[in-house]
């Protein structure tokens, strides 16, 4: 069993899903992988479970229906406790996030990280096939969330991740509100609240060639609010480790 889990959330990732798996199961490092299909129409699952008659470290969860990234991503860390992983990591399916790099961000926790987040904006600004516009409105949108949280993260919205397992064990993931893509910008608020060292890993994103994109700009303006939800929720809560 390998010390290393990948959960990958997947709504109708047909054109990717199979290439993606069988890409981490290719690499020099024994990953396992996690999909939390929810209830993709279009046949996702379907060929998970065929991959599965070859591969013993691809697991899956299937929820009943689209609720929300991060309810898939608290699912699928309870999973990962209940089990002896000791680095858990966020991924998309649809190779914006290129693979290779888990070993990247797994030797950054393995060297002292306790959250290594696979960057964008660390060095500069390194998007590919991504229009002007929306490369502009994440930029911008870490921007503000360092303006209103006081975290010194140059990527807030980074969904490219590896938690070491005492992370996960210490934050309270019943009590992290938000469902959208504001969820990673609340974890790694939380994470850096509870003390633990978050380095940013710098990585190349490449915009989806298959399938189709979650993003909206519905998505950045529930985060614009959230944000300044989450901060002054803060000033209330207690980040002690017990």
């Amino acid at each position: 069993m390998s010390d290393s889990l990948v959960i990958i959330p997947t709504y109708n990732e047909k054109e990717n899903i199979e290439r993606i798996i069988r890409k981490v199961f290719s690499l020099s490092f024994p990953f396992e992988v996690l999909i939390i299909d929810d209830g993709s129409p279009d046949g996702t699952a379907d060929i998970v479970k065929l991959l599965q008659t070859e591969f013993a470290g691809l697991h899956m969860l299937q929820r009943t229906g689209k609720l929300g990234l991060g309810t898939a991503y608290i699912h699928g860390f309870k999973w990962a406790l209940e089990r002896p992983y000791q680095y858990i990591f966020e991924m998309d399916a649809d190779f914006s996030h290129n693979p290779d790099d888990l070993i990247k961000l797994r030797n950054a926790c393995v060297k002292g990280a306790e959250v290594s987040i696979g960057s964008r904006y660390v060095r500069g600004v390194n998007v590919v096939n991504w229009p002007m516009s929306r490369v502009l409105m994440s930029y911008f949108a870490s921007m503000y969330v360092r303006l209103i949280t006081r975290i010194n993260i140059q990527d807030a919205t980074a969904g490219f991740k590896c938690y070491q397992r005492i992370v996960l064990e210490t934050i309270p993931l019943d009590k992290i509100k938000f469902v959208g893509y504001a969820f990673q910008i609340e974890m790694k608020f939380t994470a850096i609240k509870y003390g633990f060292n978050v380095v940013e890993v710098p990585i190349i994103f490449t915009d989806r060639t298959e399938g189709t994109s979650k993003m909206s700009t519905r998505i950045f303006r529930e985060a614009f609010l959230g944000v300044i939800q989450m901060k002054i929720n803060s000033w209330f809560r207690s980040y002690k480790r017990s």
